[in-house]
């Protein structure tokens, strides 16, 4: 065996070790998981009738800070194209239907109608606090019953129709550890979290939105789709949760569903998600595609931006399908 060879092979077994550690360090189980429903609860911090959680944290300070990142005048979309097929990822596909076109028609217009399914795997989207119960129970106590066949009562999407305007974080998971990609089911740690911070220089601070790249997407172009529910998805571990808490963030995103799928705890299937939307009132970006905001980000060695999104205004929406864009 040549000295390059043994070399990598030692690094691999060191990272293969590293992982189990993390593995037995974080593990949690699902009563860990409701004690921290409690203990990183914001219900109540903004009042009790409070209905946009951690959005409250994009103060006006805040956007002006947040307007000043912009130097090159460089923007980027987050949002993957829709996708109109069926795939292993994608069981609603986007509806595109022309209703005018120009041929064999009479009149000076074209115009179309969509329709999409946009929760789930496929479609970039962005989840209200409406979005997901536990308990009965929505973020700061608004009972499931406000949730019916005409939409949600409260918590609704239609609460962000001024939009969103804040500093965005990208935490690009890939680049940390030297690969194209994680791999589906490989979870991300608060370690993690923390050297990212130290390799890009840059901190996390109270009303941020916080991005994390594990490089679905050059997956999926390398390989193809692939089915997640049973193969998983890389993505947050559970512990990872008090990390975001503490520093306070506004939003969370990434190209997959933030959670590390599976989740590796019994009994729990999206702990992220609950400890956000559900205790944080954390709203959630979910399937960007952060391919070029990785590549722009490097190349201007440049991880934090200016983000704007705007999602549809809809009275009663558990979440809207959007186009999230980052400026530098």
């Amino acid at each position: 065996m040549t000295r390059i060879r043994l070399l990598t092979l030692v690094i691999v077994m060191a990272a293969a070790a590293g992982s189990l550690v993390a593995q037995d360090k974080h593990k949690m189980t699902k009563a860990d998981v409701e004690r921290q429903v409690e203990e990183l609860s914001n219900w109540g911090r903004w009042g009790k009738d409070d209905q946009l959680g951690a959005l409250n944290l994009i103060t006006p300070e805040k956007r002006i800070q947040a307007a000043q990142l912009v130097k090159r005048g460089i923007s980027v979309s987050l949002a993957r194209d829709v996708e109109k097929e069926a795939a292993p990822d994608n069981a609603s596909p986007f509806q595109h239907e022309m209703v005018l076109f120009g041929r064999g028609t009479t009149g000076p217009w074209a115009s179309d109608k969509f329709s999409v399914d946009y929760h789930g795997f496929a479609h970039t989207h962005m989840d209200s606090l409406c979005h997901l119960f536990y308990k009965g129970k929505n973020y700061n106590g608004f009972s499931r019953e406000r949730v019916g066949p005409k939409g949600a009562e409260v918590l609704s999407i239609r609460n962000v129709k001024q939009g969103i305007f804040t500093r965005g974080i990208l935490f690009d998971i890939p680049k940390l550890r030297g690969v194209r990609f994680l791999k589906p089911g490989e979870a991300i740690y608060p370690e993690d979290l923390d050297a990212w911070e130290k390799q890009a220089k840059v901190k996390v601070t109270s009303g941020d939105v916080v991005f994390i790249n594990t490089g679905r997407w050059v997956r999926r172009d390398m390989t193809g789709a692939w089915n997640v529910d049973k193969e998983g998805a890389a993505g947050l571990h559970a512990s990872c949760a008090k990390w975001l808490k503490d520093r306070d963030i506004a939003m969370l995103g990434s190209d997959g569903a933030s959670d590390v799928i599976p989740s590796g705890i019994d009994g729990i299937d999206f702990p992220v998600h609950l400890l956000t939307l559900h205790a944080m009132g954390v709203h959630i970006f979910d399937c960007c595609d952060l391919q070029e905001l990785s590549q722009t980000a490097d190349k201007l060695q440049r991880w934090e931006f200016l983000l704007t999104a705007s999602p549809l205004a809809v009275p009663g929406g558990t979440g809207s399908p959007l186009n999230p864009i980052a400026t530098f």
